[in-house]
């Protein structure tokens, strides 16, 4: 009964689906959490429950999430006893309360999303182990001075330890997708608040990044950040030159 089920989940279009289906790639990002202790395990688009059978032994407080009805119900008849821990939701819109580390092949057309949530959740979410879409991997893991670094490479960066585990081919999924993607960890760091305004810092990065090649001077204009007339050195530079610590800087003068 459970391979006539599978045979019905079919990855859907809509969804971003692209079912992972090499064991070992599976095994390995299990492997790749570092939370061994009883705290919350998430795992973000179980599809047909590649990392589900991984996780359920070792992480006994786990809840997976997805969109996919028939994912849903695969997994609750495959493990029964574990029902009440495979839900129908949508995790963008999840409240979450506790500690936790999440894992999952997110669905690469709201990753982003995602990524933004997990920023929000910052206090809560310790650890992240994720495939995604070996472009946004390199955009979040790029240090200040390359081109691939962007809006993601710095909120995350203020919070977090930024690791690329490993790149994964195309052909281990089904269907393949048509872009290399690679699994990244993220590490919850000893920041708890930054020294500024994080709202501020947050509009201030988005900004320097939606107008990348112009300077900031330029880039800020319209923010009215009057504040910011006197800052010559780094308005003269474009967002990509500046580290995590320098837009901390800017929003913390804005903000005084």
């Amino acid at each position: 009964m459970i391979r006539n089920k599978l045979e019905s989940v079919k990855p859907k279009k809509h969804l971003g689906q692209h079912f992972l289906k090499d064991e070992g790639i599976a095994s390995k990002m299990v492997d790749s959490l570092l939370n061994k202790s009883n705290e919350l395990v998430i795992e973000i688009g179980a599809g047909t429950g590649i990392l589900t059978k991984y996780l359920l032994p070792k992480h006994p407080n786990f809840l997976a999430f997805d969109l996919d009805k028939k994912s849903i119900a695969f997994l609750v008849s495959k493990y029964p006893d574990n029902a009440a821990q495979f839900i129908f939701q949508d995790y963008l819109h999840y409240n979450l309360e506790n500690n936790a580390s999440i894992i999952g092949n997110f669905p690469y057309n709201i990753s982003s999303q995602l990524f933004f949530k997990i920023w929000d959740d910052r206090d809560q979410v310790k650890e992240v182990v994720c495939m995604i879409q070996k472009e946004v991997a390199d955009r979040i893991c790029a240090n200040h001075g390359k081109r691939t670094y962007g809006i993601l490479s710095v909120l995350l960066q203020a919070f977090y330890n930024t690791e690329y585990l490993f790149q994964v081919p195309p052909g281990v999924f089904h269907p393949p997708p048509k872009v290399q993607s690679a699994v990244i960890r993220l590490i919850r760091n000893e920041v708890t608040k930054l020294s500024c305004d994080e709202q501020r810092f947050k509009q201030i990065v988005k900004a320097g990044f939606g107008k990348r090649r112009k300077t900031l001077r330029n880039a800020l204009k319209t923010l009215n950040l009057s504040a910011l007339e006197n800052e010559e050195v780094l308005l003269s530079k474009r967002a990509e030159q500046l580290s995590v610590d320098d837009f901390v800087k800017l929003a913390s003068l804005a903000s005084g």
